[in-house]
């Protein structure tokens, strides 16, 4: 009796605290939502639990803002998270694959190498880089954000290990018996297998990109071409005689829905994606 009590208010326990943590984490875009629906004056009074009469109002405040192109910007970060995201995943997934599935003299020696990047900031290379693509006449473009994706050490990692638990090498080889060519296997075979991780990895590289803003704020210099944390961070400079809560809450809001709608169409795949990714056989 004593031992079914102690279950019961260790479960009260675990759901209380999981409880708290959820509100914790809703609350601020909770705040962010309703601030979003009030006026620059309302918003002066103080905080107010419930939604406001302001939303269309500061919605085409925001969009008819020739100086602040947030749905540009909007845009411009959608464009360079999505090509990062296919660009990243696809060949990360393929390198793994060519480490995994073939034996080869410098096998070690390359899975040492891409490991080894992984320690190295971005901030050592940025000025480096900066020169490279400025010779290259890429500078105040999107490519420089997009093509370095290829290479992502992390990404490759995770994909490797996802391998390793879930691909068995005797498939692959049915697949070669088969006539199967190399990138047939791998666009035909592995991918699909590969589903959970590439979705997990997908969402991560996603937010990740489009939450960057120390290369960008390096690159682009154009304001038709800048991204959502770029431009946010000018708000700071905003004049104060004609700084708008109201408008700033609106902004941020809908610089959130894209991500909120990328995790929403990928979130079934992160639990089947993280559990096998981190399990051997």
């Amino acid at each position: 009796m004593k031992l079914k009590k102690g279950k019961y208010f260790t479960s009260i326990l675990i759901h209380l605290v999981l409880i708290i943590l959820a509100f914790m984490c809703l609350f601020f875009f909770y705040v962010l939502i309703i601030n979003a629906t009030h006026s620059h004056a309302d918003l002066q009074k103080g905080f107010s639990a419930l939604p406001g009469k302001s939303f269309i109002e500061n919605f085409k405040n925001v969009a008819n803002d020739g100086s602040f192109p947030m749905f540009k910007g909007i845009v411009n970060s959608i464009i360079i998270s999505t090509s990062c995201a296919v660009i990243c995943t696809y060949f990360s997934s393929l390198t793994a694959y060519g480490l995994y599935a073939y034996n080869f003299k410098l096998k070690k020696f390359a899975f040492t190498f891409i490991m080894a990047i992984l320690v190295m900031p971005t901030q050592v290379t940025a000025m480096g880089f900066l020169k490279l693509i400025t010779r290259m006449g890429m500078y105040d473009t999107f490519f420089p954000l997009i093509i370095p994706s290829i290479a992502s050490p992390a990404v490759f990692y995770f994909m490797y290990s996802y391998l390793q638990s879930a691909l068995p090498l005797s498939l692959v080889e049915a697949a070669r018996i088969d006539g199967s060519g190399e990138f047939r296997t791998f666009n035909r075979i592995v991918i699909p297998i590969m589903k959970p991780a590439i979705s997990v990895q997908a969402i991560f590289i996603f937010v990740g990109s489009w939450n960057n803003y120390f290369v960008p704020a390096l690159i682009i210099q154009s304001k038709s071409k800048m991204t959502v944390p770029i431009l946010i961070a000018t708000l700071r400079g905003a004049d104060y005689m004609n700084f708008d809560m109201g408008k700033i809450y609106m902004m941020i809001t809908a610089a959130i829905v894209p991500i909120i709608i990328a995790y929403l169409f990928l979130s079934k795949y992160i639990i089947a994606g993280v559990a096998l990714g981190g399990v051997k056989e």
